[in-house]
C-alpha cells in the first residue's frame, strides 16, 4: 500500500477488503483532480493528529474530533459541555504529549458542537377504538342535524367509521 492510501486506512482497524477498495477509490478520485490532490497532505496530517489524540486520551476522544490545526493552535470539537470540562483538565497533559510526538502545539482550544442526532421516522400506529366508541361515533353521525355547519363533521365521522370497521 502506498503512503497516500495509508492515511485513509488507519482510521478504522480491521477493515474488510470492500472497505479498503472503497477507500482506495476515494484516494484515487482525490489524486485524479489537481485541486483535490492538494488536500491529501492536509487530510493525512489531520487524520494523523486525530489518531495521536485518540491514542493519548482514548476514553475522551471517542466523541471528539480535530477541527483545525493552524499556527500551533489546535481546535477540537467536543459534543457536550460536560466532556469539554473534563477535557480541559487534561489539556496540559495532551499538549505536552503531542509536543513530544513532534506536533508543534502552542495552545488547544475547545468548541462545543452538539451533533444532531438523526431521529428515526415516527411509526404511525393505528389507533384502536373500543366498540363502545365506534357505536358512539355512529350514533353522533346519525343524530346530527343535516345543516351546512355539520356537513364536514358528518363526512369525517363516516370516514372514521369506515376506516375502523
Amino acid at each position: 500500500m502506498n503512503k497516500t492510501n495509508s492515511f485513509l486506512n488507519f482510521a478504522r482497524p480491521g477493515r474488510s477488503r470492500i472497505d479498503s477498495a472503497k477507500t482506495s477509490g476515494a484516494a484515487d478520485f482525490l489524486r485524479s483532480h489537481h485541486t483535490m490532490a492538494s488536500l491529501l497532505p492536509h487530510v493525512a496530517r489531520m487524520l494523523a493528529l486525530q489518531k495521536d489524540c485518540t491514542n493519548l486520551l482514548p476514553e475522551m476522544f471517542q466523541c471528539c474530533d480535530v477541527i483545525r490545526f493552524d499556527s500551533g493552535i489546535l481546535l477540537l470539537a467536543v459534543p457536550t459541555t460536560a466532556l469539554a470540562t473534563k477535557l480541559k483538565q487534561q489539556l496540559p497533559k495532551l499538549q505536552d504529549q503531542l509536543t513530544q510526538r513532534g506536533w508543534q502545539v502552542t495552545s488547544i482550544r475547545l468548541k462545543v458542537q452538539v451533533k444532531q442526532a438523526i431521529s428515526p421516522e415516527p411509526v404511525q400506529s393505528s389507533l384502536r377504538l373500543p366498540p363502545q366508541a365506534l357505536a358512539a361515533f355512529a350514533a353522533l353521525e346519525e343524530n346530527l342535524a343535516d345543516e351546512k355547519g355539520n356537513k364536514d363533521l358528518k363526512k369525517a365521522l363516516r370516514e372514521l367509521l369506515a376506516k375502523r370497521r
